[in-house]
């Protein structure tokens, strides 16, 4: 029996990773086994070394795709939650999961950027803007909408919580 990966993307400070692991607590507490896959976390210990070029960005999607595919193959529930700039990669993604007989649902955390920069608390769109940073998706490097994902999730003056439920519902009535 195949899982499923739910692959949350967006911004840099969309909601993301909140999102996610409100989603993964209660699926946990259904009795889904979860397994976790966010971004910065792969990216030091999984892609530790590369950069935010095209190529690397590419490479670090299509390495948390095939690991999302390897245990959505096994049976679990793949959260992911990562920029994912590019509509290519994210349909590798996508193939690689789907090639494994597992479900892919894609979560589209569409909130504007600057709604992003207002909620940064680490200060890198105020570093961006100011050129400080370089190749920053949505700012000095592109991010391309999806286009028809499963679920868009406008989250701006919404609680995190709300948006869960939005997600976990959608689940619910998806068949398996």
């Amino acid at each position: 029996m195949s899982g499923t990966v739910i692959w949350f993307t967006g911004l840099s400070g969309a909601g993301k990773s909140t999102i996610a692991e409100l989603v993964g607590r209660e699926l946990e507490a259904r009795g889904d086994l979860v397994d976790y896959l966010d971004g910065d976390v792969v990216r030091e210990h999984l892609s530790r070394g590369l950069g935010f070029s095209k190529a690397d960005r590419d490479t670090n999607i299509e390495r948390i795709g095939w690991v999302a595919s390897r245990i959505a193959r096994a049976g679990a529930t793949v959260i992911v939650s990562a920029i994912s700039p590019y509509a290519a990669t994210r349909a590798t993604a996508r193939a690689l999961v789907e090639d494994a007989a597992a479900r892919f649902v894609e979560v589209h955390v569409a909130t504007s950027l600057e709604e992003c920069a207002r909620r940064d608390v680490k200060g890198l769109y105020e570093k961006a803007f100011a050129g400080e940073l370089k190749e920053f998706t949505g700012v000095s490097d592109p991010y391309e909408e999806p286009e028809s994902p499963e679920l868009r999730l406008e989250t701006e003056g919404r609680p995190p919580d709300d948006a869960a439920a939005e997600v976990l519902e959608y689940l619910s009535g998806v068949p398996a």
